[in-house]
């Protein structure tokens, strides 16, 4: 299968145009956070204050990197398990950011802030931290330093290899390619009960 290349911001038009499986490389601005970052920043908005970066068409990477070797732009930088953010991600998405890179499943009120608000969920290979920074071209601390590897980063990435697991629509991969295999598990069945 072809990766899809696209390019960031992540516009309405842009987010809408991805669907849940397609194998994309994203290229352009994002931001790191984790759990203590996103409490912070909600924190933050709650207290009417501005974020450390403008949300509008964002993408977020939930990863708390390892610090960089002499001649690298930044350590290893896998993703972490996304359902430590789903307390904060409608929030999230509700000032304008629109895209999340993680892994594992998300709660039913994450899908729904992503159908409401055109949001894009990308899955990012666990355990291939090494390789995923590969594609990390620039890291600019940006706030939260005392956080160490949870605060937040600006990162210029290129050809970022990912999956849309949920898409705008709320269509979710990881509930779809179960149901395919459980369908293809039932007709491997019914052949073999046929016999």
């Amino acid at each position: 299968m072809e990766r899809r290349r696209i390019t960031l911001p992540l516009t309405t038009e842009l987010a809408r145009s991805l669907h849940a499986g397609e194998q994309v490389l994203l290229t352009g601005t994002i931001y790191t956070s984790r759990d203590a970052g996103h409490k912070r920043m909600c924190e933050a908005l709650a207290r009417g204050e501005e974020l450390p970066f403008d949300p509008t068409d964002a993408t977020i990477y939930y990863v708390g990197p390892t610090p960089a070797k002499p001649g690298q732009v930044i350590g290893s930088a896998g993703p972490t398990t996304s359902g430590r953010m789903d307390a904060y991600a409608p929030t999230l998405m509700s000032v304008g950011a629109r895209g999340m890179i993680g892994k594992g499943a998300r709660l039913p009120e994450v899908v729904e802030a992503m159908k409401k608000y055109s949001g894009v969920y990308f899955g990012a290979i666990g355990g291939a931290g090494a390789l995923l920074a590969k594609s990390i071209k620039k890291a600019e601390l940006i706030a939260y330093e005392d956080l160490g590897a949870e605060a937040l980063r600006k990162l210029y990435v290129e050809d970022m290899p990912l999956v849309v697991i949920i898409d705008s629509d709320g269509n979710n991969l990881y509930e779809e390619g179960r149901a395919a295999y459980l369908a293809g598990c039932n007709l491997i069945n019914d052949n073999h009960s046929g016999r």
